[in-house]
């Protein structure tokens, strides 16, 4: 694995190679071992564009535990905002050494662009681009529901997940679909009509305009973030009636399966797409999903950039 642009640069068993070694990872990590030397000497910079405390601190924290060292790079108050472009950034990155760069970014397709060009040398790790995709996200949500509903063996055939809300402008959706179809899992979007991509029949998946009509069938509910600020029009008439139609509320979850699990990528609306009871409740495992997110970063991290083995990390691990 060279990249990290897109669920679509993995194939079946790729994916799954990044939740195995990512789940012998939080194996290890769970024990007295907290810090590994398999990325020492390693560069890893962290350049967003956009703001994302989750994801960057988890990338920050994935890539200190494999004993990289790590550079945060924010546009803000950077030649950036002097109007430096990304082709220039690049090389300045490339002239301090950095060996891979996490690139979070508000225009779709900017990592491709990154990578393609060549205009560094490292591996380069897409952490969002525009309404495109999220890859690191979609691989921690299907380790997740692995680790619950398939005790983290083998693909997710036999899994039914719900994804709730707006799918329009999201980047997290898109990438889920393409892993979770990837993985053999069953997909049905849930939303209003404005809120359903243009052309989603050619995606395979099911589409729902009532979450009533699925809540009980589902094993996953996944809740998107209703992104407020990329909607320069009227999507739905007021936030008190998308609440009602679409919000998972404590009331939904009693319809639910009985090992059903509640998911959200976070931040969270609460009051808006799911209630504050349904985002605390035992089914939920949205602050689960955030710690997982550091294994998975750091399989992707320890595939993409090399280390040691298994064998070799459990015994030359340090304690934090």
């Amino acid at each position: 694995m060279k990249h990290l642009l897109s669920i679509a640069d993995l194939s079946k068993d790729e994916a799954i190679e990044v939740l195995d070694t990512a789940a012998e990872l939080a194996r290890l990590s769970e024990g007295t071992v907290k810090k590994f030397p398999t990325l020492r000497g390693r560069t890893v910079v962290n350049l967003f564009f956009e703001d994302s405390t989750r994801t960057r601190i988890s990338f920050e924290a994935a890539a200190k535990r494999l004993s990289a060292d790590v550079i945060n790079f924010a546009a803000k108050g950077s030649s950036v905002s002097k109007g430096e472009s990304l082709k220039d950034t690049a090389l300045t990155l490339q002239a301090m050494g950095a060996d891979a760069v996490v690139i979070r970014h508000g225009a779709s397709g900017a990592a491709h662009q990154l990578a393609k060009q060549e205009w560094m040398k490292g591996v380069v790790i897409n952490a969002g681009d525009g309404t495109h995709e999220h890859p690191t996200q979609a691989l921690l949500d299907a380790f997740t529901i692995r680790r619950h509903l398939k005790e983290n063996q083998g693909d997710l055939s036999g899994i039914k997940v719900g994804i709730i809300g707006d799918i329009l402008h999201s980047r997290v959706a898109r990438s889920n679909i393409l892993l979770l179809k990837k993985l053999g899992a069953e997909v049905v979007l849930i939303a209003p009509p404005t809120l359903i991509p243009v052309g989603v029949a050619k995606w395979g998946v099911g589409v729902s305009y009532s979450l009533d009509d699925q809540i009980k069938s589902l094993d996953v509910v996944m809740a998107l973030r209703v992104q407020k600020e990329r909607m320069n029009d009227l999507y739905f008439p007021t936030e008190r009636e998308y609440a009602r139609g679409y919000g998972l509320t404590s009331e939904r979850m009693k319809q639910m399966k009985t090992k059903s699990i509640v998911m959200h990528p976070g931040p969270m609306n609460r009051g808006l797409e799911i209630s504050a009871e349904s985002a605390d409740s035992q089914r939920s495992v949205i602050v689960e999903q955030v710690a997982n997110g550091v294994s998975v970063r750091m399989a992707v991290l320890y595939l993409t950039l090399g280390g040691a083995t298994f064998k070799e990390l459990a015994s030359s691990g340090e304690s934090l």
